[in-house]
């Protein structure tokens, strides 16, 4: 996904003095974020922008701080004769950036530099919520990451939640969990620079994205714990809708043989300990070695991987509704790839292997490929760290760096 400017030169030629500059600037950084060290012949290769105006464009984000000139191309041993070309390269330590994941129960806290390098982190349980408490418990994740990075204000803050969100980062009313997720987030965190809330399924389709690059342009990120949510990529955009309710998930609810949007952590959990306490677990299975009470989703999938024939029903009935979900997906959207994310994605295997198998045995081709993320846990506050810097590579007029 291309967040820089997509004017063509003729659409420049047309444009107030003012606005031209402004588009060459958020032309040459975006450029920058992408390379480690380039010349003005570099820049106006990609951005075909003449010499003159590439030069005075770099000196400008030099002078504005985002930009530092490096050794010249001869003194790098890369160039011999005539004038050195100047070299140039981002100032990664030109200002911090804040991204954070604010799931339901948890909260993780970065700060990074412009390279999108983590240089602290903070976690917090939220415990009983209130709109004031969960407020309260991210400021102090965020107080405590920009405290160990150093202590400055980053100049964009970019916050996940698990409810949908419009582009003013509101959420809508639902049945009051959306509003207790996002107790107006944007207004309230103040002192963190831009503050931008956005759907925790969206930023897990960023940080895909970064990291499949432009392979796959049609996908779905599935977060599925405690409920499933989806991120959208179609054609190489993200889908939101009206009020960010894109990839929301109610419609399951209506879906015979799924009925809910539960995820696969809580149903693999839930399901374990239903059967455990009807006594269908039997003594020294490996679902026996934990108590019914304590059982987790981990402990169900490494039971399946152990033969447990609980466990291996309990996958096969989850990969049987994976199934179905990606097979929504794909008819609705034509996606070519389902990708499992969030913290259960490491021990989705044999469910998504199920789910592989139940879509050729009960569906019609085209038929999506179902993946784990690779990504981990960390998959929304990676993807946070994206948007971060999509926000500075297409605003650094707005967002000046704090030198």
């Amino acid at each position: 996904m291309n967040p820089g400017p997509s004017t063509s030169p003729s659409e420049r030629a047309a444009t107030s003095p003012q606005l031209l500059r402004r588009i060459n600037v958020e032309s040459v950084l975006d450029f920058a974020f992408g390379h480690e060290v380039f010349d003005a012949s570099e820049v106006i290769a990609a951005t075909g922008l003449t010499r003159s105006t590439a030069l005075g464009v770099c000196a400008e984000l030099v002078a504005r701080g985002w930009l530092v000139e490096v050794e010249d191309a001869r003194a790098a041993g890369a160039y011999s004769k005539g004038r050195p070309a100047r070299r140039y390269r981002l100032r990664g330590d030109a200002a911090v950036l804040a991204a954070v994941d604010a799931g339901e129960h948890h909260v993780v806290a970065t700060v990074t530099d412009l390279s999108g390098a983590v240089r602290a982190r903070a976690e917090a349980r939220f415990g009983a919520q209130t709109p004031g408490r969960r407020l309260a418990v991210i400021r102090r994740a965020l107080d405590t990451a920009v405290a160990d990075a150093g202590g400055r204000a980053p100049i964009v803050t970019v916050v996940g939640i698990p409810a949908p969100v419009d582009g003013a980062g509101a959420s809508p009313d639902g049945d009051g969990f959306w509003r207790l997720m996002n107790p107006q987030l944007t207004e309230r965190l103040e002192g963190y620079g831009r503050v931008v809330v956005e759907n925790d399924a969206n930023l897990a389709v960023l940080a895909e994205r970064a990291r499949l690059g432009a392979e796959i342009e049609s996908f779905a990120v599935l977060l599925s714990g405690e409920r499933f949510g989806a991120g959208i990529m179609v054609d190489g955009h993200l889908l939101r809708g009206r009020h960010g309710g894109a990839g929301e998930l109610r419609l399951l609810n209506l879906v015979d043989d799924v009925g809910s949007a539960d995820g696969l952590g809580h149903l693999a959990r839930e399901w374990g300990r239903e059967a455990a306490r009807a006594g269908k677990v039997k003594p020294k299975t490996p679902l026996a070695a934990s108590p019914a009470d304590r059982l987790t989703a981990e402990d169900v999938l490494a039971a399946a991987s152990r033969n447990d024939p609980v466990a291996t029903r309990i996958v096969a009935r989850l990969g049987d509704r994976l199934a179905q979900i990606a097979e929504i997906l794909v008819s609705l959207l034509d996606v070519e790839r389902v990708i499992v994310a969030g913290a259960i994605a490491a021990a989705a295997g044999p469910i998504i292997e199920s789910a592989q198998r139940s879509l050729a045995e009960n569906f019609y081709p085209p038929l999506p490929v179902v993946a784990a993320s690779e990504l981990g846990g960390d998959v929304v506050v990676l993807g946070a760290i994206q948007r971060a810097l999509i926000e500075v590579r297409t605003d650094p007029f707005e967002l000046q760096p704090v030198l």
